[in-house]
């Protein structure tokens, strides 16, 4: 059983059609880059997926939970980073991940000793004090993705994790993700990095103008474009090039 499924999702804002009829598995153990430009569609995909935005059409099932039918049980499984990082800003650093933890039904315990690691790995024990208004744009990001694994739910989301982070600490949050994959957990992620992306995913879609250009091992699609970097590859099929090929 795939740890999401997507089918026939679909989404308009007006006369926009942002999501058009997308439909995707992903499995369970991978890292799942959904990539695309800019107003593509990746976004809107992730909120309709962790369940904020309801799709006009189309269903997601995270380990067989409907997100719509089941929403408090489906929800459960899944951590996520959004796009906005949603940390409370009058909060601490230490009493976001304090708070999202009880919320989330953590053992009093088991809650402080992984917020504190987290703290430290990510840099932040300085920062656990100062409210999260006061911190800057990376260590926000760094609160966020804190958050979003604190309780190592089997299904990670992730909009743009390392955006706004210096480099150190983006290539923790990077071992972190391999890590979490490897622990047989699942983590879709969205980036507008392709060194990122290719570093990191095993498995990608790519999404352009709410269509789903092409879904797969990102292995197999380099395989088709041996001579092309993955950079060029992704240009080329947001660009309409080579889409005929891969689909």
């Amino acid at each position: 059983m795939p740890a999401v499924e997507v089918k026939n999702l679909s989404k308009s804002f007006g006369e926009v059609k942002a999501v058009n009829n997308i439909s995707f598995d992903v499995e369970e153990g991978s890292i799942f880059g959904l990539l695309g430009p800019n107003g593509a569609g990746k976004t809107t995909t992730l909120r309709m997926i962790y369940g904020v935005l309801r799709p006009d059409s189309g269903s997601v099932r995270v380990l067989g939970i409907d997100v719509w039918e089941e929403p408090r049980k489906a929800k459960s499984l899944m951590g996520v980073m959004p796009e906005d990082t949603g940390i409370y800003p009058r909060l601490t650093a230490e009493e976001n991940l304090i708070y999202f933890g009880k919320v989330r039904g953590m053992d009093e315990h088991k809650l402080r000793r992984r917020v504190s690691e987290l703290l430290k790995i990510l840099g932040l024990e300085e920062k656990r004090f100062t409210i999260a208004d006061k911190l800057s744009k990376g260590q926000k990001q760094k609160v966020a993705f804190a958050r979003a694994i604190l309780d190592e739910p089997p299904i990670l989301i992730l909009d743009e994790p390392t955006l706004g982070v210096d480099v150190m600490s983006a290539r923790e949050i990077r071992n972190m993700i391999v890590d979490y994959a490897r622990a047989g957990r699942t983590v879709i992620l969205s980036t507008h990095n392709m060194w990122e992306a290719e570093k990191l995913c095993t498995h990608v879609g790519i999404i352009s103008e709410g269509k789903m250009r092409y879904v797969g091992k990102r292995e197999d699609l380099e395989k088709l474009y041996e001579e092309k970097e993955f950079e060029e590859i992704f240009l080329r099929m947001v660009r309409g090039e080579v889409i005929e090929k891969v689909v």
